[in-house]
């Protein structure tokens, strides 16, 4: 089972400027310097007792990859992965018997929902600390006390009937008590949304900060895109005055407020150590909250306190760089609040309700039905050989089939075409079931896609800050693996958030049609291959672990078929031409 970030061969379907991506890469240095899955719901005297220790496992997916040291570097982006079959284990020998006071666990997908934590002094005989047969994955911390050299996991169901098992980082603590603080960011509440209670208090109010970043790199990083309610823009100190502690940001709420809960959604320049502060006149600030082991990402941050403005004060932080939030969201009552706008309900699953259908059953030789969708012709980004024509690589075989066809022919000074479509200006939507039956080619360097882009991009938000779902990508040389991902600016191109997956029985899925699905909601993403589950991008899971969830608004549909590219790699002397990409229908549900 490859790695839900693909393993550094996701695609990069749209670029970063450079000037951006050199904001973005600084950002990501500093995170990755720190980047622990550090629970903080333990004391400051605990401490992490595993990392750099020797580990073994019963086995690893590959024979150079997943190793089992990897789950114990303290980088959550490496990981340990085992054999498909379910019965594994993983052990770490701490060096010398240790007083245990908990486990954190940082899943990869592939999670066990049975198994058993298991303690040992001498690698022979072992007592069992903890069992469960109801794992659900994701950040698990595990308060299972007692003493130890070596720390075994038995591994006995698997949550992928057809795949094995993984996880980023498994730690073992020792010192401090395991009490869980109501105000534990790893244990995260759902914001409060009652109207007869809690509300969001901070949306589009006035903003301070002790800096803030307009420049090329960010533009703008202004204090108040901390409060408009979009995880997709942020504040950020000043690189030139504002890379230095104390940082800070405060929010009017136009009112004395009953403040009870604050969500914060790090950048990697994230706080450290840093208080949460309430305060009547903005000059005389009372702290309601503070830590000195914040880990970013997503804090939830259970604290109560009254005043009319609202403040993030950092004293220590992540890296040298500044500090930056995607979003600084307050709860609670009184205050001025202003209501965001309202989104769709949820859809209820399975969805029935057909809002979008392109079944192909034109005349053979007729085109596409431009009512629908937009031919997006030009050039390929991420490399891709392939000039994409206006409409003349796309016909219906008068059979219910779109047939989109690569040839080795030249065009704008490419040496092949191809097609490529999208809904772009014709249909949009948000939330639902959207669906495809597809049939790839088999050939090095295609790569079909079905996937989606948030109709922001079509109005003038760079990638990735629109975000991306790539519902389905194969690659044209291993037609037996399918590919489904999410881009965000956190986590894009080879570092993006998703799952390879094979079909039933290990199917070629060229050999024939094969449904490829999503189903989206305000909770998250489950993708299907066949009407079978291969991946679930949870809302909670990914603001957690990877970083802020940009999926909550409009997005369109687009079909291509790529003609080599950085990812698949050129085509070669075996490459069939022309090849085809064919499409049974493409159907949304609400």
């Amino acid at each position: 089972m490859t790695s839900p970030v693909l393993d550094g061969l996701a695609p990069r379907r749209r670029r970063l400027s450079p000037a951006r991506f050199l904001a973005f890469a600084a950002g990501l240095a500093g995170l990755l310097a720190t980047f622990l899955i550090t629970t903080t719901n333990a004391e400051a005297a605990e401490v992490v007792v595993s990392q750099g220790k020797p580990a073994t496992a019963s086995s690893t997916e590959t024979a150079n990859g997943y190793q089992p040291g990897e789950a114990v570097d303290g980088n959550n982006g490496t990981r340990w992965a085992s054999a498909w079959s379910a019965s594994q284990w993983f052990q770490v020998d701490l060096g010398a018997t240790t007083s245990v006071s908990r486990i954190a666990i940082n899943w990869e997908a592939a999670y066990a929902t049975a198994f058993t934590i298991q303690f040992s002094t001498n690698g022979s005989t072992y007592t069992n600390a903890y069992s469960t047969t109801t794992g659900t994955g994701g950040q698990q911390s595990i308060a299972a006390t007692g003493s130890a050299r070596y720390v075994r996991i038995n591994l006995t169901t698997r949550a992928l009937a057809n795949y094995g098992y993984s996880f980023w980082e498994f730690q073992v603590f020792s010192g401090g008590t395991t009490t869980t603080p109501p105000t534990s960011p790893t244990t995260p509440t759902t914001p409060p949304t009652s109207s007869g209670g809690a509300k969001l208090l901070s949306y589009n109010k006035p903003a301070r900060a002790s800096s803030e970043q307009n420049d090329a790199q960010c533009n703008p990083c202004t204090a108040d895109k901390a409060f408009d309610n979009d995880p997709a823009s942020r504040w950020a100190t000043n690189p030139t005055t504002g890379w230095v502690d104390p940082g800070w940001i405060y929010v009017d709420l136009g009112a004395t407020a009953q403040v009870s809960q604050v969500v914060l959604q790090w950048d990697p320049a994230y706080g450290k150590a840093y208080q949460i502060q309430v305060s009547g006149d903005a000059a005389n600030w009372t702290t309601i909250y503070s830590t000195t082991t914040g880990d970013g990402f997503k804090d939830v941050i259970n604290a109560t306190g009254s005043g009319r403005y609202v403040r993030m004060y950092g004293t220590a932080r992540s890296s040298t760089y500044g500090y930056s939030l995607w979003e600084f969201s307050v709860y609670g009552t009184g205050g001025n609040p202003t209501t965001p706008p309202a989104k769709p309900a949820d859809p209820t699953f399975p969805a029935t309700r057909l809002v979008f259908a392109d079944e192909f059953n034109g005349a053979a030789g007729s085109g596409v039905d431009t009512s629908k969708w937009t031919i997006d012709y030009g050039t390929g980004q991420n490399g891709e050989q392939e000039y994409y024509t206006n409409g003349q690589n796309a016909a219906m075989d008068g059979q219910g089939h779109l047939v989109m066809t690569a040839r080795k022919e030249t065009s704008n000074g490419r040496d092949y075409t191809s097609h490529r479509m999208n809904t772009g200006g014709k249909f949009t939507f948000q939330y639902g079931r959207v669906e495809a039956r597809i049939k790839v080619p088999k050939g090095q360097g295609f790569w079909p896609a079905f996937w989606m882009m948030g109709a922001d991009f079509l109005t003038g938000r760079p990638w990735p800050y629109n975000g991306e779902v790539d519902i389905m990508e194969v690659l044209g040389k291993d037609t037996f693996t399918s590919y489904s991902t999410l881009h965000a600016p956190m986590y894009n191109g080879g570092g993006g958030y998703g799952q390879s997956y094979k079909a039933a029985g290990g199917a070629d899925l060229s050999a024939d049609f094969h449904t490829w699905a999503a189903e989206w909601d305000s909770k998250g993403i489950k993708f299907f291959l066949d009407n079978t589950q291969v991946f679930y991008a949870s809302k909670e899971t990914v603001e957690n672990t990877r970083g802020a969830w940009i999926y909550d608004h409009p997005f369109y549909i687009i079909l291509n078929l790529a003609v080599g590219g950085d990812w698949p790699g050129a085509v070669d002397a075996t490459t069939p031409f022309p090849s085809q990409m064919l499409v049974d229908y493409v159907r949304v549900y609400q």
